[in-house]
């Protein structure tokens, strides 16, 4: 009985922690879009398509770190900006898209693990296989949602202009927010050498 109970508490556990993970990809990503939107007003290529995109670095980041829980987040909180922005009011399209920007990264992320040698600790990640991830994920991710987008119809959507910009925004995104993590660390190092 006490094995069963001991068990149960871990169950318990993990739960609450992949709901928390859930919670803080939907609240992160929903953020991150927000202000993304705000900055790169002007780089708006059409519907859903950026030329620069920096939550595609963020999706890439939650699923290789959180994993489901960062994927489920990424999904509701892009199914949420979907129904409640341009893009549609149609919530099968809304829910589909926001599906898609889950579990695009995530798909990618099963992808990379399995091909690439990446360990689950992420342990081994270096330049080339972080480049590798980004490609993988953008071409996927790009691919996605421009067939889904077709696929319902949307206007103005779902050509290879739409897939090749929206690939390309995915790959700088990502590329320029790891870059400004990369600073931001870096600054933080460069200011506790200071304080010593």
């Amino acid at each position: 009985m006490s094995k069963f109970l001991s068990t149960l508490a871990q169950l318990t556990t993990l739960m609450r922690i992949g709901l928390i993970n859930v919670i803080i990809s939907a609240s992160v990503y929903a953020l991150l879009f927000y202000i993304n939107s705000w900055i790169t007003s002007e780089l708006v290529f059409g519907l859903g398509v950026n030329w620069i995109y920096l939550p595609a670095g963020l999706r890439l980041f939650l699923t290789l770190i959180f994993g489901l829980p960062g994927a489920l987040g990424i999904a509701l909180a892009s199914a949420l900006i979907s129904y409640s922005g341009e893009l549609s009011s149609d919530l099968v399209i809304c829910i589909g898209t926001g599906l898609i920007s889950g579990f695009a990264p995530y798909l990618a992320r099963i992808f990379v693990f399995s091909n690439i040698r990446l360990e689950p600790d992420l342990s081994n990640m270096n330049l080339q296989k972080l480049l590798l991830c980004i490609l993988i994920y953008a071409l996927m991710s790009a691919g996605l949602h421009q067939y889904w987008y077709a696929t319902v119809g949307l206007e103005n959507t779902g050509s290879m202009n739409h897939f090749a910009v929206m690939a390309i925004g995915d790959v700088m995104g990502s590329i320029l927010l790891i870059a400004l993590i990369k600073f931001g660390l870096d600054l933080i190092k460069r200011f506790k050498r200071i304080d010593r």
